[in-house]
This record gives structure tokens, C-alpha cells and sequence, in this order.
């Protein structure tokens, strides 16, 4: 069985790899420029080994990027169906790929596919985070923070010797000078901040996900987990085991190889004792089944435009927002929405589609604020969008 890597160029042009990018190549220039001129590589051995040490950290963050950006995490092949016709009835089906959703796979709706081992669609790299790009991704993750840490080491003596650049001129004419301008000294400013900014942000991320290779897990599998655990269980489902945690050394083998391609083919996947291919995807189902159940059907009485801030709806509905890209639907007066989960001043949902609807788009939910809506007590009605869900 195979996987598709969707991977070009084109995925360069975008906000994110742009941005991403920019801020790279804005430390790294401005690092190796203060670097030529605080500790020429020419004049020294210590200068050399220090701007080839520099350099690597660029070289290891930027060759991870684009493996983790056109690698791919990997993607389901559309209308997808295990060999096994008995396996059918214990997987998901996805009415967007018209195909089986393979164990530990889930619909992106920005990669409109579905992904091998999800962990979560990241605007930086323009695709999704999962089986195939997982090492790539997290040794990026690794290596950038370390790359600013050299750079503010390198940033922040040449700052000095700016600031004291007539000392250094007429009192130790032995050591190299560094003179920046105006210009140059505000870029430098600027690239330090990128720079920690860099250090926090990407640290933390490296954080998380390596705390999620070390449980073989991922974000989505984490939530699946927790509840998982706060369900009511019957006495025949026995308490819950989460099937891929090996123990952490052969979860980190699973993801990090030498070849650079993890352990599974991301169809089939190494689990623990006591359990198979289809422990997790079973009981996300059942999750799902209890939450249709607990769905409430609402008819919208308000219009809404799906801005990302309504102040029309109040100002405590435009400043508790929902804290998530998850989208805003635009409702008028007279829609239906099946409400999934719900915030004090926000609710989630599918909206129910008319005939003429469903031939232009399958499915519509998002987040919508709670004062537009009013429930319908009447729970039997659309039986079948709720099988949707």
C-alpha cells in the first residue's frame, strides 16, 4: 500500500513560509555580517570554527524546514479501502476523500485530505505536521532555537563594540572593529528580538511535540485520550490502554531513524499487548456516537456575518471569542445547526443543508455566537445529518 506526498514549490507562496522564512534568513544575515566583522573567520582559528558552527545551525534548521515542507506527513490515497472487507466496519469512513480512513488518520479540512498519523495543519510549513514529516518537523524545531541562541551570542557583543566603537578605535586599534550606522544598529536590535522571540516560541513547540513523540501520541490522539478516560466504560470495555505507547525508547525509534523514514508504513502500526490495529479508532467512534447524542438541533433567529470579531452581537461576544482557527460560519434567520460544543457566548456546529446546498458543498460548521441561535427541542427530526457528524 502507498502513501501520497504532495510536496512543491507552490507551497512556498504563502503567508506562512513566508513569514517563516523572513525571519530566518533576517537573523542569519545580519548574525553572519556582525560576525565578519567581531570575529573575522580569516584571522583566527576560534573565528573560523565559530562561523562554521553558525552556519551548520543554519544549514540543519533550513534542510529541515523544506524536508518537513515538501516531504509531507503523507496522505491517505483517495477512496482508500483496506484489503480486508471485515476491517471496514471497524473504521471511519470520509465522505470527502469517499474513501476509509486509515488507523490514526484524520480529515484536514485546509489540506482537504486526509493525513497519515495527524498531529496538527501548521500555517509555517503550509501543510500538516504527521507520519512522514513528524522527525523533520521536531528537529527543526530543535534546531532553529539553538541557531538564535549562537546568534544572540554573536548580536549582542557587536552591539556593544558599536556603542563603544571610538574606544575600541583609538584604544585597542589590535582588535577587530565593529560599526554599524544607524540603520545596522536598529536591524541588530531588531534580529536580537526575533531572535528570543524565536527561542520562546519554537522552544515551546519543540517542547510539545517532543513530549508527544516520547508518548507516541499526537495532539488530536491526546484529546482522544482524555476522554477517553472521562468516559463511562461498561464493564465488558475493561479500562482503557492506549495502544501505540511502547515505552518511550521504541517510541522515539518508531519516529526517528537513520534513514529518515519513521517505522510504519501509516497504515499498519506497532502496538502494545492486549490490543490491535483498530483499539483507538473504536473508541473514537463510540465518542462520536455519544456526541450525536448529546447534539442539540438550533434554528438561527439572528444573522451572522462569520467575522472574526461581531461587535454587532455585543462587546462580550466581539472579546471572548473562541480561541482557535477553527472557522465562523455566516447564518441568516430561518438555518438549522446541529451545536456539538458550545462556549458561554459561542456555539459550535453543522449547519443543516438544503438539497440545492449539498450539491456545492457536503458539509458546513464552524462557531457562531450563542445569542443568534435558539434550541429546537425536538430531537428526532434529521436523524441523518446527525450520522454526518
Amino acid at each position: 500500500m502507498g502513501h501520497e506526498v504532495v510536496g512543491t514549490w507552490r507551497q512556498v507562496f504563502h503567508w506562512g513560509p513566508f513569514l517563516a522564512l523572513a525571519v530566518i534568513f533576517t537573523i542569519s544575515t545580519v548574525a553572519i555580517k556582525c560576525d565578519l566583522m567581531w570575529w573575522p573567520p580569516f584571522r583566527t582559528v576560534g573565528g573560523a570554527v565559530n562561523l562554521i558552527i553558525f552556519l551548520t545551525w543554519v544549514l540543519l534548521t533550513l534542510y529541515n524546514y523544506f524536508m518537513a515542507m515538501f516531504k509531507g506527513p503523507g496522505f491517505v490515497p483517495l477512496g482508500w479501502k483496506p484489503k480486508n472487507p471485515e476491517a471496514m466496519r471497524y473504521l471511519q469512513y470520509c465522505d470527502f476523500c469517499k474513501g476509509y480512513k486509515a488507523p490514526r488518520s484524520h480529515h484536514c479540512r485546509k489540506c482537504d485530505r486526509c493525513v497519515m498519523k495527524m498531529d496538527h495543519h501548521c500555517p509555517w510549513i503550509n501543510t500538516c505536521c504527521g507520519h512522514f514529516n513528524h522527525a523533520n518537523f521536531v528537529w527543526f524545531l530543535l534546531f532553529a532555537p539553538f541557531g538564535c541562541m549562537h546568534a544572540i551570542c554573536i548580536l549582542i557583543p557587536c552591539i556593544y563594540r558599536a556603542i563603544n566603537f571610538q574606544y575600541y578605535f583609538y584604544n585597542r586599534r589590535n582588535e577587530p572593529l565593529v560599526y554599524l550606522g544607524v540603520s545596522g544598529f536598529v536591524l541588530t536590535m531588531f534580529s536580537i528580538g526575533l531572535a528570543i522571540g524565536v527561542i520562546i516560541a519554537v522552544g515551546m513547540l519543540f517542547y510539545i511535540q517532543i513530549k508527544s513523540v516520547w508518548k507516541n501520541e499526537t495532539g488530536i490522539e491526546s484529546w482522544i485520550i482524555d476522554k477517553a478516560y472521562d468516559r463511562d466504560r461498561t464493564e465488558e470495555e475493561g479500562p482503557f490502554i492506549y495502544p501505540y505507547n511502547l515505552g518511550w525508547r521504541r517510541n522515539l525509534k518508531e519516529v526517528f531513524t537513520w534513514t529518515g523514514r519513521p517505522v510504519s508504513d501509516g497504515f499498519t502500526w506497532n502496538v502494545v499487548e492486549g490490543c490491535d490495529q483498530y483499539t483507538l479508532t473504536l473508541e473514537q467512534i463510540k465518542q462520536k456516537a455519544e456526541k450525536r447524542e448529546r447534539t442539540m438541533q438550533c434554528t438561527i433567529v439572528e444573522a451572522y456575518s462569520g467575522r472574526l470579531f461581531p461587535c454587532s452581537k455585543g462587546l462580550k461576544v466581539a472579546c471572548c471569542i473562541p480561541c482557535t482557527d477553527e472557522p465562523r460560519i455566516t447564518l441568516k434567520p430561518g438555518d438549522r445547526v446541529l451545536v456539538t460544543r458550545w462556549k458561554k457566548r459561542w456555539l459550535y456546529g453543522t449547519k443543516l443543508l438544503s438539497t440545492e446546498e449539498r450539491q456545492v458543498k457536503q458539509r458546513i460548521r464552524g462557531w457562531f455566537p450563542r445569542r443568534c441561535a435558539r434550541e429546537i427541542m425536538d430531537d428526532n427530526e434529521n436523524i441523518d445529518e446527525k450520522k454526518d457528524m
